[in-house]
Order: C-alpha cells, then structure tokens, then sequence
C-alpha cells in the first residue's frame, strides 16, 4: 500500500489521483459490468476524451456545476473522472428522481449542464425549460465499449442532445488544456434533506474527500491491499457511500470495482457475483437481508471475503448473525453522511462477532456529544453527536440561514444523531433528534413527503414520521386529517405521492386523524405522533 499511499498523501485533486492510478496499474481492470470490462488505462483515456469534449465542446471551467443523474455503468466512473479535471463540479442526481424532485436539485444548484441516463429521461423532458440547464448529453448502458447493452431510446421531440458515445469519439481527436485544481475546490455538491424545508447541497472539496480516503485506509489498513481488492458495488455510485467508499477507495488503489445496476434484480445480481472472488462488500441492511433470501446465495464464493461493512443505517444482530453463518465473517458497521464525506466512525475491521457500535471515530477527527444546553457529557450518557474533521464539510451551497443552526458556535457539525460513548471509544447511536427517517439506507425528510401528499385530492393536512419495518428498517407512516366532505383513500393518497416522489419516500402507511397536533406557535409535533 506504500505507493498508493503515497500518491494519495501527495494528491492535490481527486481528479490528479486516479490519473496517478491510470499510471500505475494500466491494464488492470478497474470496472466490470454486465460480463464486460474497462481497464485502468481504457477508463483514463474515456475520460481524458470526455474531459476535453466538456472542455472544448460544452465550455465546461472551473466551478461549472454539471448534473451526472446515472445508474451504475461503466459510463458513471468515467463522467465523475471527466468533470472533476475539467474542475467542474460534479452534482450527483438519484436517476429515479421524479420531475419535481429533479427540478428542485437541478435549480438549488445552478447546474448548467446534465449528463443524463437515457431512460431517465422521462423525468427531465417535462421540466427541461423550468431549469438552467443549457446542454445535455444522454447516456446509454452501452457506452464505453458496452455496445451489447441496450437502453431506452430518446424520446421524440426531446430538444437538442449529444450523446456519450459521439462526445467521447469527438473528445479523443481533441486537446485538453490542464486545469490547475487544489484540495480547497469544490468536487461534488452531494444533496442531502433538512428537517424543514427542501433538500440542500452540500459543498465537499476536494481535500474533504481525500482526506476521507486517507481515514479509510488508516483504519481499514489491515484487511486492506494494492492491487488486490475487489469490491461489490450495488449501492449507487450518487449515493456518498459508494461514491467514495467503492468507487474512489479501490480505483485509488488499483482494486476492481464490480458494478450492479439494479440490485433488485436479486436473479441477476447473485449471478454476476457468485464466482467474482470478492473480496469485500459495502451494503446496508436491507441489501445484506434481502441476498440472504436468495435461493442461490449459499452457492456464493465467499472464499476471498475479508470485509462486509454496513452504514446508512442500523444493521440489525440477526442479519450479521446470519451473514456470519454463510459467510465465515460478521457484519461490520460504520457511520457518516453526505456532509461528512462520508466516514467519521469505522469499526475495527478484524472484529470477530456483531457488536452494534459504529466504532469509534477515524483519525483527525474530534466528535463530542453535547445534551440540550451544548454541554459536554459523561461517558455513557447520551447526546448529540457533533463533529469537526478535514472530511467535514464547509455548509450547504448558498443556505447561510441553514449553516448558522448546523454548526456549533465553535465549530462542530451538529449530526442530529443522539449516541453514547462505550467505555472502549466506541459509539453506539441510540436515537434522532431530526426527524429524518431512514429507509433502506436512504435519508428521507418528513417536509418533504407532506409537501408532497398535501396537495393529493382530499387532504386538508398531514405529518409524517417513521415506524420501524423489518424489511427497511423504517418505513414512512402519513397520518392524514380529511378535506371537508372528502374521503380519499389510503391506496388514492399512496398512488398520488407515487407520481411525484421517488420509490423509497413514498408513504408505506397511512392513517388517518381528526388533526394533527402542534405547538402553540403551530409546530408540528411529530414526536406525539410517534409515541401515539
């Protein structure tokens, strides 16, 4: 690991350390998808071809916000590559985002130009003129040398476009004029919800990530190799999670990323992976639970497993119990978010049995847990758990009323997480002070579905909260006060959210009420819905 340490310690942009991996293991391969290939050297030249088409073609400079809303391919790792040494600034967009979510992220963020699925699409035609966005390119499943993978066709009367494929054969003939990048340049702006209020961006620089790589390598050290790593990538890479725990981590370190489009497609999924020879695996508890129900999952090849690491929520003891029993290994957990980078909490990788800790924090980075009044408190008691770190990000792009209440007067992110401090270091996170909920690992805000169903036919007025579930560990319940002389029903109400939220927000539950109760300043009170 010493060379690839050394170029990381060395590396002034995220964009300036893979090239140095492109350099050092060339004919390696870096990414498979679908049974097809792209090695270290085919992934730099896709993306130094890219690069100079954003360049040269779409005026892509330094701060360009440029959206990139797609499922994993091998397309996904070369764009991220291509806009970040253009100095662009890369907006990561859930491809199943529907128009009004889409919409939302792409204004917030001042994007001016998209990078696009084919088959998401759909989602973007209808509001392209309520946006900035000035250009687009569709990608397809078949581009960079996938061309046995077919996608959804564009559809008729979408505007003007180019495609990856014509971008990517322009760029090669094209020169690519160097960008000079530093750690303090934006990278990424890595949406992520609020308790009040759309979601916001937050603003990670290029030395909040890889100072983050650095935190995962120093405590993944010991079941870490060059050159040797292979690892599953089911979440998708514009989640933070896979974006630098998978992707960034292992093409830093000349692994090989294996990546899955659609995990639900649990048949296909358990093929790709059954002789892989992997050797670690990012999940989260719904994923890890949901594999095990494959009838084929025992006849998976373990044999090279060192590592499964679980974050974006809690995983639950019968499932690494579980794990453990096919596998040989428990289930280790971990702890971060968007505006971490992720990683601020990593269990020790050579723990033998489940704990249900998160670990205890990475290296540089100081986390307290303060009771209501900002105090400090004991060891074992609980509190918020605040942090400050390199990987800790500045705030949320353009929201300066937002960053006043996110951080401490001295400093400390506030994570809305209650935890408690083990007497080994570790943490334990035990309750939310937000109202967030988390669904199969994905945050969703409360504010955000009731802003939604509130204008579904028949509802005078709602509140959401999360109940737990065995499948997603939460799920979201809608409680629902009734228009005058309306009656919709549960199943109206659900269908209707369903239009205009994507697959994971939409309300599992509904109830309804007489009315939905508040303070006096006419706060909802959603914690009198909870303990109902």
């Amino acid at each position: 690991m010493k060379e690839a340490l050394d170029r990381l310690a060395k590396a002034a942009s995220i964009s300036g350390l893979l090239d140095g991996a492109v350099a050092a293991y060339g004919g390696a391969i870096a990414f498979e998808h679908f049974g097809n290939s792209l090695s270290f050297s085919e992934f730099g030249l896709n993306a130094d071809a890219l690069a100079a088409y954003l360049q040269t073609e779409m005026g892509v400079t330094k701060g360009t916000k440029v959206a990139l809303m797609s499922p994993n391919c091998l397309a996904s790792p070369v764009a991220t590559q291509a806009i970040l040494k253009c100095g662009g600034v890369q907006v990561s967009v859930n491809p199943l985002y529907t128009p009004d979510e889409l919409k939302h992220q792409l204004n917030d963020s001042e994007a001016e130009i998209l990078l696009i699925f084919s088959g998401s699409i759909g989602s973007f035609q209808p509001i392209r003129e309520e946006t900035g966005i000035s250009q687009v390119m569709v990608i397809g499943l078949g581009d960079c040398g996938q061309t046995d993978l077919p996608s959804p066709p564009v559809p008729d009367g979408f505007g003007d476009y180019v495609t990856l494929a014509e971008a990517l054969a322009t760029g090669a003939g094209l020169t690519f004029s160097p960008v000079s990048i530093g750690r303090d340049d934006m990278a990424f702006l890595q949406y992520t919800g609020g308790t009040t209020g759309p979601s916001k961006g937050a603003v990670l620089t290029h030395g909040n990530i890889l100072s983050n790589l650095d935190q995962f390598f120093d405590r993944l050290s010991a079941v870490t190799v060059e050159r040797g790593e292979v690892i599953v990538t089911a979440l998708p890479l514009y989640h933070i999670f896979a974006l630098v725990g998978n992707f960034l981590c292992y093409t830093s370190i000349g692994g090989k990323n294996i990546l899955i489009t659609n995990p639900r497609d649990m048949d296909g999924f358990i093929a790709t992976i059954k002789s892989a020879g992997f050797t670690r695996l990012n999940g989260v508890n719904t994923l890890l639970a949901g594999m095990m129900l494959h009838p084929d999952f025992g006849a998976v090849d373990f044999s090279r497993l060192k590592l499964t690491l679980s974050g974006g929520t809690a995983c639950m003891e019968a499932v690494s119990d579980q794990w453990k029993s096919f596998t040989g290994k428990p289930i280790i957990e971990a702890y971060g978010l968007s505006e971490t980078s992720p990683a601020l909490t990593i269990s020790d990788p050579l723990l033998t049995e489940f704990t249900g800790a998160i670990g205890g924090a990475v290296k540089d980075t100081d986390i307290r847990l303060l009771d209501d009044d900002g105090n400090v408190v004991a060891r074992g008691e609980r509190g918020e758990l605040v942090c400050k770190g390199p990987q800790v990000f500045s705030g949320y792009y353009k929201k300066p009323e937002a960053n006043k209440t996110a951080f401490t007067e001295d400093g400390f992110f506030r994570t809305g997480d209650i935890a408690i401090e083990d007497e080994d270091g570790c943490y334990r996170i035990v309750d939310r002070k937000k109202d967030m909920v988390i669904v199969s690992g994905f945050n969703v805000y409360p504010t955000d579905i009731e802003q939604v169903a509130t204008r579904a036919p028949g509802v005078q007025e709602c509140a959401c909260i999360g109940v737990p579930d065995d499948k997603t560990g939460e799920a979201l319940r809608l409680y629902v006060v009734k228009a005058a002389g309306a009656d919709p029903s549960p199943d109206e109400i659900i269908a209707f959210c369903r239009d205009y939220l994507t697959g994971y927000k939409v309300p599992k539950q509904i109830e309804f009420i007489p009315e939905v109760p508040k303070s006096a300043v006419g706060k909802v009170l959603r914690r009198e819905l909870r303990s109902a």
